[in-house]
């Protein structure tokens, strides 16, 4: 595999690759990449490149190959990932946050995610089909409701003492 996918880089390359080692603010992920792509333009085995950039060989492989099918920006930046869309949106995290501020439900001291998952898709208005019960909890962690407890979250204040 090392002779089908050899990493030979320009001088402007080589230098931009120098400067993500030596100047500016680069991620850890792409200073490895940059210092494992310099490493095999060196012609130094992945076993090698593994032990000094710190990266698994198989790793090195893959960028070796990753560099000549895709070409040098990707290697060195990595593919953007896609934002992932939130499964409960709108109204079905209101309906979702309501129905966790209700009293707790019969026969159970308090709201369980899972119990929470299963009223939830109970319910008739709801946009969806199927939803995790982590899917429940990340969407109540950035509501933060009470859960059926008293008070609204708010610090009180202190009492002035007037001398």
């Amino acid at each position: 595999m090392h002779a089908l996918y050899k990493v030979i880089l320009t001088a402007e390359e080589l230098s931009l690759l120098e400067d993500v080692l030596n100047k500016g603010k680069h991620s850890a992920q792409k200073r490895k990449r940059a210092h494992a792509m310099l490493l095999a333009h060196q012609g130094l085995t992945d076993r090698e490149n593994a032990s000094i950039s710190g990266m698994r060989v198989r790793s090195i492989e893959d960028m070796r190959k990753h560099f000549v099918e895709k070409g040098f920006e990707l290697t060195l930046n990595g593919i953007p990932k896609k934002p992932r869309s939130e499964k409960i949106t709108g109204e079905d995290k209101a309906r979702l946050i309501a129905l966790a501020c209700e009293v707790k439900p019969d026969g159970h001291s308090h709201w369980s995610l899972r119990v929470l998952q299963e009223k939830f898709l109970a319910l008739e208005s709801v946009g969806v089909s199927s939803v995790s019960h982590e899917t429940i909890r990340k969407a109540l962690k950035k509501a933060r409701p009470s859960l059926g407890k008293g008070g609204n979250g708010a610090s009180r204040r202190k009492p002035t003492r007037h001398l």
